[in-house]
């Protein structure tokens, strides 16, 4: 049986970096896959450094009448038994055909991309509950997290070559520097812990904004913004906590990667941190847009070292029963055997 995955956005972002990290692993378990994609060179490379074929299409908006056709031959060409369609984009131009057609959504996307679909996998409990209720099927609905990729062996970056002292208490903040992803909130919390330098690893449209924040709060000296980094791996072997005070968060992958490498969270209460975390067991759960709670959960992992490596164990066995690579594809290969004779 052969999967055709569609990736329609062409940008950096956690569901562009997921989308390579299970084809790879679905490749590793003996799946047969091909992807058509936007032009990324990046992504073109992993993916062919994996053994899986490429066609770059235009994925472009309603007068783009050539991708559709381009994907359903390229579709033809690999046998193609399931078509699995990442986000809105992808699912408007994934082709009708001898397959099935899968939509992932990783959001509260809006269905009419879908309809006609044979099945949709959400990566929360939440999201397929609210597909559901949207009036899908709920026999066509499977819930299917993300899993945690985490390298088998690695070192953490070198604090000195970012000018952070080795031995201060070191915060990281990763996401798309967005409105949503709240990290002047964090910049905010960190005027409350003066011994704590904070590391935001990510780009977006509020880049020079954060700056001047973090400037007009004086904490500028102890902050660095890294920009888009593929390293992620280090960056969270390297910290003492993670923040992730985003506002609207449907996931939160940050959350299961930051399990995986033992690292200890705290997050505000959105959605997808608010259905991943059990307060106090796993990780401590903040108000959203509460710098002061925020700035106190970390000042009592950072001053609780037992709790600290409580959280981290608790996660990591999370991770293990829940969100381990091995358990996630199974599930995918389960669903793409249920579908694969469409």
């Amino acid at each position: 049986m052969s999967v055709l995955h569609l990736l329609g956005t062409a940008g950096e972002g956690g569901a562009e970096t997921y989308f390579v990290d299970l084809v790879e692993a679905l490749r590793r378990a003996g799946v047969d896959e091909a992807a058509a994609i936007r032009r990324n060179p990046a992504r073109e490379a992993r993916l062919a450094q994996a053994g899986v074929p490429v066609r770059v299409l235009r994925f472009g908006g309603p007068l783009d009448i050539l991708t559709r056709p381009a994907a359903a031959g390229f579709a033809a060409i690999h046998r193609t038994r399931v078509a699995l369609a990442w986000m809105n984009r992808a699912a408007r131009h994934t082709p009708r055909g001898p397959w099935a057609r899968i939509g992932r959504l990783g959001g509260y996307y809006n269905l009419k991309y879908y309809k006609g679909f044979d099945h949709l996998v959400a990566n929360t409990d939440d999201i397929a509950d609210w597909i559901v209720d949207q009036g899908w099927p709920a026999g066509r609905v499977t819930c299917i997290p993300n899993f945690a990729a985490v390298p088998a062996e690695g070192e953490g970056v070198a604090r000195a070559g970012l000018d952070t002292p080795e031995d201060a208490p070191l915060l990281l903040a990763l996401g798309r520097l967005h409105e949503a992803k709240a990290h002047d909130v964090a910049l905010q919390a960190l005027t409350r812990i003066p011994d704590a330098w904070l590391w935001v690893a990510g780009a977006g449209p509020l880049e020079a904004k954060l700056k001047g924040l973090a400037e007009a709060l004086g904490v500028a000296g102890r902050v660095r913004f890294l920009g888009w980094r593929t390293d992620a791996s280090a960056l969270y072997r390297t910290a003492d906590v993670c923040v992730f005070p985003s506002r609207y968060e449907p996931l939160g992958n940050v959350v299961i990667q930051a399990w995986a490498h033992g690292l200890p969270v705290v997050a505000a209460e959105s959605q997808g941190p608010r259905a991943l975390i059990r307060d106090g067991d796993d990780g401590r759960l903040v108000p959203i847009d509460d710098a002061d709670a925020l700035a106190a959960g970390v000042r009592e992992l950072l001053d609780q070292p037992m709790l600290r490596a409580r959280f981290a164990a608790s996660g990591a066995a999370r991770v293990e029963a829940e969100f381990s690579e091995a358990a996630v594809v199974s599930r995918w290969r389960r669903l793409f055997a249920d579908h694969g004779d469409t």
